[in-house]
């Protein structure tokens, strides 16, 4: 059992989706990072200055802290600023990824077109069967020694 797991990790397909969680882990900081340190500080003051983050509604009334950490201990909060927040963060990164997946198939049918084109011009430059074999011929006829 120890042998067939080791040939399950060391298959490709596991290699790259361990890379693929670890480049997303981090590309997740990076787009956390553009929320909340750019985009939101942007947001709120377009709209007046106020900060997302603390945004909420106790669900108690224990629940009078001015902001969302010092609520949280106090009881239930309603944490609607920081929904928007990773809603913010999902939208970028929904839109980051689907420019990169249409960055790459254009590219792939750039590749394509450039395949095709290749490929056209080398079935042009082939002769015909019937003309290469009679090429064959005579370049093995005139190899042949003098008799």
């Amino acid at each position: 059992m120890l042998n067939e797991f080791k040939a399950f990790i060391a298959r490709g397909n596991v290699m790259d989706l361990a890379v693929g969680v670890i480049i997303g882990g981090a590309f997740g900081g990076i787009v956390r990072s553009l929320v909340d340190d750019i985009i939101m500080p942007i947001v709120g003051a377009i709209f007046g200055g106020f900060d997302f983050s603390n945004y909420f509604i106790g669900l108690s009334a224990n629940v009078n802290a001015p902001t969302l950490t010092a609520a949280r201990q106090q009881g239930a909060v309603l944490a609607y600023g920081s929904f928007i927040t990773v809603l913010i963060n999902f939208l970028i990164l929904a839109w980051i990824i689907f420019l990169m997946v249409k960055g790459v198939n254009t590219l792939q049918k750039q590749v394509d077109k450039q395949m095709k084109i290749k490929e056209a011009k080398d079935e042009a430059a082939a002769p015909p069967a019937d003309v290469a074999l009679l090429t064959e011929i005579r370049d093995l006829l005139a190899k042949r020694p003098a008799v």
